[in-house]
């Protein structure tokens, strides 16, 4: 098992990315005389008006999976009468504060979904436009531990790039991946509820104005593990026709280590043996091991939410299992065997990933100087250690411990996220970016650590696509306004590229094309991540 600080770190880190969006609940505003009306296949929706855009809110995509449907597929939720209101969130799936002690919140009645479209100013109907717009679906991150989908305001996608733009909740930690031989092995529910919201969009985008023939699906951190999972499923298949991966892949993993000495390493994809295993192990810790066949399920679903939402077993069943229906093979063997949904794929990740990591565990682990900094080398690289140093040497670098987030950015995100993106490219059009904003807003409400920069850290790409409430320069602005552009230019027509803006490369095998993205003169420009980054060196010394 990791090392109970390493747990504790690595689930505030994952935890802290839902804090991005603090101060972006929609700013409180003048009554409007209006609240818009949609027709759904499930009932009317009463939205909410803001201006440019409207918002509808907390619809329910499935339904409640308690009681006897807890560890079911999602299935159809019930039509509802009159007119329901859409005009607040739904409750957020059960987890763990991201931050600090406390008890599990939320609800198990979570699977609702959030709808932002254009409109024109104060008519109270979408505006008219001569072709649907591009809907675009984000999957939360947050280690399939945290999050919900209303944390993120996708109002510059939806005004700016003219786009419906879906947010979505999803089952967590062991209500949504845990696995068991009375299941039938790990079902992975938390990629089976977002297949549910995918369906319900494919039924209902058009009644807010979107195309349900042009979905892209697009989600961060565990919402980009969502999206490898949904590039990979033959569940998916249909759903959606293009993909966004931002700071994690089919590939990403971090060496034993990474993040604490006593840390195993971690994969974010296991087999689905592994899975149920721990199944087993976890019903007979809560009493259900007695009974045989379906009474070990009817025992476990008697069980309160707060029994089975603590630290260790929403912990324990945050990894996606393959072997099964929804995952035949391994993601990132798929990909390589060319295994996947043929749809365009934007992918990349952020400069500085793992500072985020690092950064939360120098105060019990620190690094303060070269034979501290070569001893986690020799730890997490074992025989690679030597030509590991040599490339990234700590007499390069402010510190031991930048040295060393700087090899595990490139280890287990950028170097994996571009051998994936190597394998899409031989089959559709892949574009690759890299995040490289040395000031980005630090929105995660995590401390400052002197000396210790985050930099272009995991998540901190997010208040460049939504509102955060982050204070932006003036330069930080207009890389926001490129990367929505070519967001969701690449949602309207699979390629992020149009005249005006700087020239984004398609990545073709072997080369390592892709796009920096960096506030100020000459910051949005070509970069060849291989060579930057020593690709050659981790396609042999990454575990």
């Amino acid at each position: 098992m990791p090392h109970a600080g390493f747990v504790r770190s690595l689930s505030a880190a994952l935890g802290a990315l839902v804090l991005l969006s603090c101060g972006a609940g929609h700013t409180a505003a003048a009554p409007e005389p209006e609240r818009p009306v949609v027709e759904t296949d499930g009932g009317a929706v009463r939205g909410r008006a803001h201006g440019a855009y409207r918002t509808y809110e907390g619809i329910p995509y499935a339904a409640a999976p308690t009681g006897a449907l807890r560890w079911r597929p999602p299935e159809p939720a019930p039509r509802w009468p009159g007119v329901r209101d859409a005009g607040a969130p739904g409750p957020h799936c059960v987890q763990l504060p991201a931050l600090g002690p406390g008890g599990p919140t939320g609800s198990e009645d979570c699977l609702h979904l959030n709808v932002t479209a254009p409109a024109s100013g104060g008519e109270g109907a979408l505006r008219p436009h001569p072709r649907p717009r591009p809907v675009m679906v984000w999957f939360h991150g947050g280690g399939f531990l945290n999050g919900s989908g209303d944390a993120y305001l996708p109002d510059g996608p939806a005004v700016r790039g003219d786009t419906v733009v879906v947010t979505v909740n999803y089952r967590l930690g062991v209500f949504g991946l845990f696995g068991h031989p009375a299941l039938g092995g790990a079902p992975n529910l938390s990629i089976a509820d977002q297949q549910a919201a995918l369906r319900w969009v494919r039924a209902n985008a058009a009644r807010f104005g979107g195309d349900p023939g042009n979905v892209t699906v697009f989600g961060e951190s565990a919402g980009a593990l969502s999206v490898c999972a949904h590039l990979t499923s033959p569940a998916s298949a249909g759903l959606f026709h293009r993909a966004i991966v931002q700071s994690g892949s089919c590939s990403t993993r971090m060496p034993a280590g990474a993040v604490l000495p006593p840390q195993e390493a971690y994969e974010p994809f296991v087999p689905e043996q592994r899975t149920t295993a721990r199944g087993v192990a976890a019903a007979a810790a809560l009493g259900c091991d007695r009974p045989t066949g379906p009474e070990v399920l009817t025992c476990l679903r008697g069980l309160d939410a707060d029994e089975l939402a603590t630290p260790e077993l929403m912990r324990r069943f945050s990894l996606l299992s393959y072997g099964n229906r929804m995952l035949p093979r391994e993601p990132r063997r798929a990909l390589e065997a060319g295994r996947f949904h043929r749809v365009p794929v934007l992918q990349g990740t952020n400069r500085d990933e793992m500072r985020l990591f690092i950064g939360l565990t120098l105060a019990e682990f620190p690094l303060p100087d070269e034979t501290a900094y070569r001893a986690r080398l020799v730890r997490s690289f074992g025989a690679s250690a030597g030509a590991v140093e040599a490339r990234y040497p700590a007499a390069g670098y402010p510190t031991p411990a930048l040295a060393w987030a700087t090899a595990l950015s490139d280890a287990s995100f950028t170097c994996p996220a571009l051998r994936d993106g190597s394998a899409l490219a031989r089959h559709v059009p892949t574009y690759v970016y890299r995040f490289s904003d040395p000031d980005a807003p630090n929105v995660t409400g995590l401390p400052t650590v002197p000396g210790f920069p985050y930099g272009a850290a995991h998540g901190l790409e997010l208040p460049s696509l939504f509102t955060t409430g982050a204070a932006l320069t003036e330069p930080q602005r207009e890389l926001s306004a490129l990367m929505t552009g070519y967001w969701t230019r690449f949602a309207r027509t699979g390629t992020p590229n149009a005249p005006g803006s700087p020239d984004w490369p398609r990545l073709r095998t072997p080369s390592g094309a892709a796009l920096s993205l960096a506030p100020g003169a000459g910051g949005v420009r070509p970069v060849d991540v291989r060579a930057a980054h020593h690709c050659d060196l981790w396609a042999t010394a990454a575990p």
